[in-house]
């Protein structure tokens, strides 16, 4: 496995890398530290240039000796041009299956950052993105295991999501929870044929729910994390749902696809798995499953 891990290169220490190296990985697996500077502000001195790429530089070094501590392949690179798109370049051409984008905190300012970097990488690129929080609980390398939620809404996006976690090694004691957040339909005082038509519909969304709560349990019960499952009975958009629920069972990170029932649009992507990802207050992987977006 390919992970590049992006860092804005201002210092050595990067949430992402820790995570990345306090948890287990497939045998083989590659790391990448990186970071993309832009040359325009500082194009014009080349001495004050060159400084500030070799100050990131041995910033992504100090964070990527992390990750060499724990024996794992690992370089650093600089690469240059807008961290928006540059990411997302460099993941492709580097061949990468997941990218890893730190986030501190859940500040102002922190959501205008997600809104633009973050949230561009999301949309653009290439392979699953994991957006990284750090966790409120032990941290696994003390020997407690992760809690991962993943979300399903039955599609094949979301299929692919749930067995890209089975086939992930994860620390020892770690636990998973399936939710499917049935979709609701409302109208203020309908005449009644359409209320029993929605009742019908919300009936149908429930058993659809229930069915993709079912199928991932079979999935994940031949792994060695310790599964439960169940259909949220809150009544809301599914994307609060799954929030509210992440908050609740204390979940260190969400698991779900990249489309949903209604497909995807690479410019406006799903809005479900954007918004989980851009407003969860635990780390967040949105898993992109190329063979079947390039059907969509």
């Amino acid at each position: 496995m390919r992970v590049l891990i992006s860092a804005n290169g201002l210092s050595a220490d990067v949430p992402a890398a820790h995570a990345a190296a306090a948890r287990p990985w497939p045998a083989g697996s590659q790391f990448c530290v990186m970071s993309v500077l832009d040359p325009y502000p500082l194009g014009r001195t080349p001495p004050s240039f060159e400084r500030a790429r070799e100050v990131v530089l041995r910033n992504l070094e100090g964070a990527a000796a992390e990750l060499k501590g724990a024996g794992w392949n690992t370089t650093a690179e600089v690469s240059l041009g807008s961290p928006r798109r540059g990411i997302s370049r460099f993941a492709s051409d580097w061949k990468a299956d997941m990218i890893m984008v730190g986030c501190n905190d859940a500040s102002d300012l922190t959501r205008l950052f997600l809104g633009s970097t973050a949230q561009s990488v999301l949309r653009h690129a290439p392979c699953t993105v994991e957006v990284v929080r750090p966790r409120k609980s032990q941290s696994p390398t003390q020997g407690c295991g992760m809690r991962i939620l993943l979300a399903s809404d039955g599609s094949q996006f979301s299929e692919a999501a749930v067995q890209s976690a089975a086939r992930r090694p994860w620390p020892a004691g770690s636990e998973a929870r399936i939710i499917s957040a049935p979709e609701f339909h409302y109208l203020q005082n309908p005449p009644y044929p359409v209320f029993v038509e929605m009742k019908d519909l919300r009936v149908a969304s429930t058993e659809e729910a229930k069915k993709a709560v079912a199928d991932g349990l079979k999935v994940l019960c031949s792994t060695a994390l310790r599964a439960t499952g169940d259909v949220p009975t809150i009544q809301d958009r599914p994307y609060r749902v799954i929030l509210r629920e992440a908050k609740e069972w204390g979940a260190d990170l969400i698991v779900l696809g990249s489309h949903g029932r209604r497909g995807f649009d690479r410019m406006v992507m799903g809005s479900v798995s954007e918004a989980v990802a851009l407003h969860a207050e635990c780390s967040v992987e949105v898993i992109r499953a190329l063979a079947l977006e390039e059907r969509t």
